[in-house]
């Protein structure tokens, strides 16, 4: 990926997340426990998404 795709996706997800949160589907408690999945997804993007 680029860095402009990255950068949107983590706009897009960030917004998706407060959405979520304002409507009451999810709170920032549950967010917070998957915070190590994200930053291993975000890893496993760097590496293996160069070519």
């Amino acid at each position: 990926m680029s860095g402009n795709k990255v950068g949107g996706l983590i706009l897009v997800v960030l917004g998706t997340v407060f959405l979520a949160e304002n409507l009451g589907w999810i709170s920032w408690r549950e967010i917070w426990k998957w915070w190590p999945v994200l930053l291993i997804a975000l890893g496993l993007s760097m590496l293996f998404g160069r070519k």
